[in-house]
């Protein structure tokens, strides 16, 4: 009898284990103000729920309440160019907070014009969270917009590991393009005097 039991709770177990193991069901909902959530169980008053497939294990980690709010209202672009010391700094803050943020590196001109249009300078590192532009870095303003747009505080959420972007070298052959030319054969540049004797 005593195997018996032994064998059914080994198999209880194993039942237990591979239900853990195996892909979680997403469920996506709207709530009564409209806003879609998505997660493995909707709530009971839950209506319009759609079945979105399962999911893999770390797919079910959804990000807080309150960072998907805060990215939605207050989304995060960090412009900087490259082996730019400061800008690794205000990337390394956003990567401590685990903030997600886009980032822009500044190589060609037509990223530049972009720069101006929404800085309304050239500076880097500049941060625009939602409407709220900083240009430079002051940890401490990055925090206080960080804070006031919603974005959990440091330590709230797992640090994140985003790099410096690397140019695509379509952006690294336009950056070249949009140089001026240069060298002895260049328009406008004067010939040398051997060949204006010439």
């Amino acid at each position: 009898m005593g195997c018996m039991k032994l064998a059914r709770w080994a198999l209880a177990l194993t039942l237990a284990l591979s239900a853990a193991a195996a892909p979680a069901q997403i469920y996506r909902w709207k709530d009564e103000k409209g806003r879609v959530h998505l997660g493995d169980t909707p709530p009971p008053e839950a209506r319009n729920v759609e079945k979105r497939g399962a999911a893999r294990a770390a797919d079910t980690v959804a990000e807080p309440y309150a960072l998907q709010l805060a990215r939605k209202n207050a989304p995060v672009t960090l412009y900087s160019t490259p082996n730019c010391e400061l800008c690794s700094q205000a990337r390394a803050l956003l990567n401590a907070r685990g903030i997600p943020f886009k980032e822009v590196s500044v190589v060609t001109e037509s990223q530049n014009q972009e720069l101006l249009a929404a800085v309304g300078t050239n500076a880097v590192p500049s941060i625009i969270v939602g409407t709220t532009v900083q240009r430079g870095l002051e940890e401490a303003t990055y925090h206080r917009i960080l804070d006031a747009a919603g974005y959990p505080k440091l330590g709230e959420l797992a640090p994140r590991d985003q790099k410096e972007p690397r140019p695509a070298p379509a952006q690294a052959e336009a950056s070249a393009a949009e140089a001026p030319p240069s060298g002895p054969y260049a328009p406008g540049a004067r010939r040398s005097a051997k060949r204006q004797e010439r």
